[in-house]
């Protein structure tokens, strides 16, 4: 049998727990100890710029925006963080100058950001059908086309035109440009939830150039010597036309001068403008028109002394070729094989060459007949009538009322005609006149109220044409 002390065994129990209490009350001082010194670690560590920031205090005066580049980087010790931090320094320096904030109409963004696509317009081509082939709707077209001028504009699209199409990030159109001219643009852009039209012009700035020649052959081929255009050469006969037939009058060493416009947009030469001034010697007679506009905006030209250059009819109404008959008392017709009186002038030129009225009048006649073919007949003032036969067809009805140089039909050779031509006649008062010959009435000269007005403009511009055909001159001679 054995024998227990239990006073030794609770002896040693007591003195176990208190050994073991002991040791924990260590332990625990130890990790209190521990603790403290990974605080105050932490706390010297951060005693920086990282996590603790003392109080911001309003700043006073101006803050200057731009800030340094970051000094460092510190990426995050998480290893799940794909976050970086950069740190910026908290000392702000004063501005010199002022600052303007930015606004978020000046930062790019995917939303700020648009894109443009052209289209040219073709033969065929409707509004509709274009804004399908971009991949648009018909409600797109509907809502483009509620501003009135946009609708009358687009309306009458024409082929070799462009459209251009703008589009926003997410492919909603939000603009659209159409050039209705070289220096005018439609613009319509997207406002809200509609569509606002306007039109965009740009300025030409118009300088002057000038020209001249002397005739060889014919004005066509002098002109293009003196490098003109086709439309220019046409305008300057246009401007002596009155005076002197091109294709009969004109003789080898007439000579030419003008001062005609050029236009420029944005620097750039974009075209010819009008002649504003011009001289002609034609078998050793000068003539000289200006062009004027007066206070209403009317332009037309006019002789130096304001004597209307236009006269009230057209010596030939049609660009012809030759004359094959002239105005004669007598002369032997070619189908009807006998002589008789040839009452006007038979002007040839190709089947369907345009025939012009030779001044504003009235139509009192427009028909057919087996002699006459088709042809028209027009009333003007002072009792005058001017006849135009064997038309391939007419252009305007009886009772009409026509300007001069108006088409009112188009050559041909019906009735009694052998070849293509017009038989133009001239009657005054009933009675026949040579249309070649007879004096025209002339036109309105420049009224009283504009005279003054009419010196000032056209005065400068004679001297400018009288300078540059002595300089001219000066130059060849050198």
């Amino acid at each position: 049998m054995i024998k227990q002390d239990y006073k030794a065994k609770s002896s040693r129990a007591s003195r176990a727990g208190i050994s073991i209490l002991h040791r924990i009350r260590l332990r625990w001082g130890e990790i209190t100890a521990v603790s403290v010194g990974v605080f105050l670690l932490a706390l010297a560590l951060s005693s920086g710029d990282e996590d603790v920031v003392p109080p911001v205090k309003p700043i006073q005066g101006e803050i200057n925006l731009n800030t340094p580049e970051p000094s460092e980087t510190v990426v995050s010790s998480e290893p799940s963080s794909k976050q970086a931090r950069y740190e910026l320094p908290l000392q702000w320096q004063e501005p010199k100058g002022d600052v303007e904030a930015l606004s978020p109409s000046d930062e790019t963004t995917p939303e700020t950001l648009s894109k443009q696509r052209s289209v040219d317009i073709k033969s065929g081509d409707t509004l509709s059908a274009i804004f399908q082939s971009q991949g648009f709707s018909a409600r797109d077209v509907y809502r483009v086309t509620q501003d009135p001028l946009a609708e009358k504009t687009l309306r009458s699209i024409r082929p070799g035109k462009t459209l251009l199409f703008e589009t926003d990030h997410q492919q909603q159109l939000i603009g659209l440009y159409y050039e209705i001219a070289v220096n005018e643009t439609l613009q319509i852009k997207k406002q809200g939830e509609n569509f606002v039209a306007e039109i965009k012009k740009r300025p030409i700035e118009i300088r002057q150039a000038f020209a001249s020649g002397v005739i060889n052959d014919s004005l066509f081929a002098a002109g293009k010597d003196a490098g003109l255009s086709d439309s220019l050469i046409v305008k300057l006969a246009n401007i002596f036309g009155w005076d002197i037939d091109f294709v009969l009058d004109v003789r080898k060493n007439d000579s030419f001068a003008m001062i005609y416009e050029t236009k420029f947009l944005d620097g750039e030469y974009i075209g010819e403008g009008e002649i504003v001034a011009a001289q002609f010697i034609n078998q050793g007679e000068v003539f000289q028109a200006v062009r004027y506009v007066d206070s209403q905006g009317n332009d037309n030209f006019f002789t130096p002394e304001g004597k209307s250059m236009r006269k009230a009819f057209l010596r030939a109404p049609v660009n012809f070729l030759y004359i094959s008959s002239n105005f004669k008392p007598r002369r032997f017709h070619p189908i009807l094989k006998r002589w008789k009186a040839h009452r006007g002038i038979d002007y040839r030129a190709p089947t369907g060459t345009p025939i012009l009225a030779a001044g504003d009048g009235k139509v009192i006649a427009s028909s057919s007949n087996k002699y006459n073919g088709k042809y028209v007949f027009i009333q003007h003032g002072n009792n005058i009538v001017t006849k135009y036969l064997h038309m391939s067809r007419r252009a305007v009805s009886n009772g009409k009322r026509v300007k001069q140089g108006q088409v009112i039909g188009y050559v041909g050779a019906t009735g009694l005609a052998e070849a293509p031509h017009l038989h133009y006649e001239f009657l005054v008062g009933g009675v026949h006149r040579n249309p070649r010959t007879v004096k025209l009435p002339e036109a309105l000269p420049v009224a009283k109220s504009e005279r003054e007005r009419f010196k000032q403009q056209t005065q400068s511009l004679l001297a400018s044409l009288e300078s540059y055909q002595k300089f001219q001159t000066t130059a060849v001679g050198q």
